[in-house]
């Protein structure tokens, strides 16, 4: 009885026991429109984020941060060009790579492929591929043997295993007076990776880069230099700062320029799921303003009496205010907690719910959200506070 009037009556109203339920119950429902919109909206958007930055992980896993590519033809005379990049400010490490697009046969079985040259020790440093390897090791692709390593799904399309062998047929052939003839060439798979990501583990394969440069006619020449630097989302200024320093004869991209399409999608549909969501939480508001017009309707003998015993015009208000206020921030604080508990629990609870309704909600081949965590390069491991890690 402390407590100031319009306070201690607002309060009472929220939970009216006597005559009937009338007001409790407009009350819970606005209070349960709010708790179900800050919900939703909490969930959503943490599994939204989450599902963005652990794909975000996994493509630099495989990408690099920054690619120093020739404009034109092969890039000759790398080994100088590396070193220089090596000495730029923020670039941890270098690797050079011969890229190569072609068909994979194995029998009846043809899949396109995208065949990437490396130096396996090199590759180690900028990419996880090889770390992933759920059969073989890395230091099966030496050079002249002719080994390759193939995605988990290219090989289960194909029908392949360590130690089985394909054919690799590149585009770029001889022209003879039969027309082009492409080169082929027979590869015996060493190892099989898996990346958790169907893009890479249904059309990614490597070879040795020695391997790679005779089967495309390289020469001395590679593709270009694949560098990985201690903070991802300064990419786009070493970038600017190597294009600068090398000139124009190279081109100098990054992973925001090469996925920029994919990640802005990304942002968009997380903008349009906040819109819709701040819009479910703002008709619940309106619910509330609802809610008060009907308590003031049904208190009119009480907003009377109050009148009569002397409390001002304001204090009438304030009591309607104190019950919107209490069922807005019950609402919130409510929504608020389950929200945080549901986005910490995701993991355990989508597939409790998956197999409650015997639905998928999240396709494991899209969302990234049950298994184990792909790892970190331990070069990324060294960036700044601002990296990826979950």
């Amino acid at each position: 009885m402390n407590l100031p009037v319009p306070f201690f009556v607002g309060l009472r109203y929220t939970r009216a026991r006597r005559r009937n339920h009338f007001v409790s119950f407009i009350s819970a429902i606005s209070i349960l429109g709010i708790t179900v919109g800050v919900w939703a909206l909490i969930t959503v958007l943490s599994v939204m984020n989450g599902f963005e930055r652990e794909l975000r992980g996994r493509i630099l896993s495989v990408a690099s941060h920054v690619t120093v590519s020739a404009r034109q033809g092969w890039l000759l005379e790398w080994p100088l060009l590396n070193e220089a990049v090596r000495s730029q400010s923020g670039v941890l490490d270098a690797a050079p790579y011969i890229l190569g697009q072609g068909l994979v046969t194995r029998g009846n079985a043809v899949s396109g492929v995208l065949f990437r040259g490396v130096e396996p020790e090199l590759e180690l440093q900028v990419s996880e591929v090889l770390s992933h390897l759920k059969s073989g090791s890395a230091g099966d692709l030496k050079s002249g043997s002719w080994n390759i390593v193939l995605g988990s799904q290219l090989a289960r399309s194909l029908g392949v295993g360590a130690g089985d062998r394909v054919t690799l047929i590149a585009p770029k052939g001889k022209i003879t007076p039969a027309g082009l003839l492409p080169r082929m060439k027979r590869f015996t798979v060493s190892g099989v990776f898996e990346m958790d990501m169907y893009e890479y583990d249904s059309s990614l394969a490597l070879v040795h880069l020695d391997d790679a440069a005779k089967l495309l006619e390289a020469d001395a020449g590679i593709s270009g230099l694949r560098l990985v630097i201690d903070d991802v989302y300064a990419a786009p200024l070493i970038s600017t700062q190597l294009q600068k320093r090398l000139g124009s004869s190279v081109r100098v991209s990054n992973w925001t320029i090469e996925h920029a399409n994919f990640f802005s999608a990304l942002k968009i549909e997380r903008r349009v799921m906040f819109v819709i969501l701040f819009l479910i939480i703002t008709v619940a508001a309106f619910n509330i303003v609802s809610t008060l017009v009907m308590v003031v309707t049904d208190k009119r003998a009480d907003v009377a009496i109050l009148r009569t015993l002397g409390l001002a015009p304001l204090g009438v208000m304030g009591i309607f205010i104190v019950q919107g206020v209490v069922i807005g921030f019950g609402g919130t604080i409510v929504g608020g907690i389950t929200g945080v508990l549901t986005a910490i629990n995701i993991e355990t609870l989508v597939p409790w719910v998956e197999n409650l309704f015997g639905i998928e909600f999240f396709p494991a081949s899209v969302y990234v959200i049950v298994g184990h965590a792909v790892p970190r390069m331990a070069g990324v491991a060294r960036r700044s506070s601002r990296g990826l890690a979950l």
